[in-house]
């Protein structure tokens, strides 16, 4: 694919890729993040954070490709090494679970040995609210519709050369969607971009510049390349059944008197009545 991206409809994706990624990445923070495959792309550029590696499953040296400027506002603090940092199986990371703040996959889907499983390892290595960015080609597109006939050509023994990539297998929008939220990811953003025909001259593909801002308004899901952003949701904790505050209803209580009258009344008994003498056998009641 590195050769692939040297070709004018490859510089012309590659402007487009590496915008995208750079506006998705700045702004996500933490301390570890990493990009898995197609190290010709400086996905993590404009990234902040203090440790950041690139990951490829081969040992091929990435080509010196001429990258489109970042933008001032998003230039990072911390320049990132050349090269890949490391060799690895996209389906077996060699990361602990639930250490990694971001990971970028530009094209890498397409290119593992099983995009599912590499999915689920970079669900398994994401700490909770962990995000994922993934690229890839859009096989519902005029481009991906040209690769398909180029692959019937040769099938059909006509020949003919592929306009994309041959290594690989593209993934739909929606089959990708479906896979995130059946790891429990929140796919929050997807976008589409390069809507111009699929033509091999970069004459060609200027005179069609006209056709990005009707593509995006007319038919944005058909751009030959797609962009998701996805988050890590991690569920809590949380009560069965809907529970509320019972609010009793209060009676005012009787007032404690502090001391009773003789009466057996709470009221207030005034002054004492004069003790009361009983009759004993032969002398008469006193009363007042």
């Amino acid at each position: 694919m590195a050769q692939w991206l040297q070709s004018p409809p490859g510089r012309y994706l590659l402007e487009w890729e590496q915008r995208q990624l750079d506006h998705a990445v700045a702004d996500v923070f933490g301390f570890h993040a990493l990009q898995l495959g197609l190290p010709d792309l400086a996905a993590l550029r404009a990234n902040r954070m203090p440790h950041r590696w690139v990951a490829g499953d081969s040992l091929r040296e990435p080509e010196l490709l001429a990258l489109p400027p970042v933008d001032e506002d998003m230039a990072t603090l911390l320049p990132i090494g050349a090269g890949v940092a490391l060799h690895c199986d996209f389906d077996a990371l060699p990361f602990p679970s639930n250490s990694l703040d971001l990971v970028v996959l530009p094209h890498a889907l397409e290119l593992a040995r099983d995009p599912h499983e590499t999915l689920r390892e970079v669900e398994r290595v994401l700490v909770p609210e962990g995000r994922v960015v993934i690229v890839g080609f859009n096989p519902a597109s005029l481009w991906g519709l040209r690769q398909r006939l180029g692959h019937l050509r040769q099938r059909l023994g006509l020949g003919g050369r592929l306009y994309l990539p041959s290594a690989g297998d593209f993934l739909g929008y929606g089959r990708v969607r479906d896979w995130l939220r059946l790891l429990g990811f929140e796919v929050e953003r997807g976008r589409f971009g390069c809507w111009r025909l699929p033509l091999r001259s970069e004459a060609g593909l200027q005179r069609m510049a006209w056709i990005e801002a009707a593509g995006a308004r007319g038919w944005p899901v058909l751009g030959a390349v797609y962009l998701v952003e996805a988050v890590k949701r991690v569920r809590g904790m949380r009560l069965v059944g809907l529970a509320r505050r019972r609010q009793v209803a209060t009676r005012a209580a009787p007032a404690v008197a502090a001391n009773r009258s003789a009466w057996g009344t709470d009221a207030d008994p005034g002054p004492a009545p004069a003790p009361r003498r009983h009759a004993l056998a032969g002398e008469p009641l006193e009363t007042e």
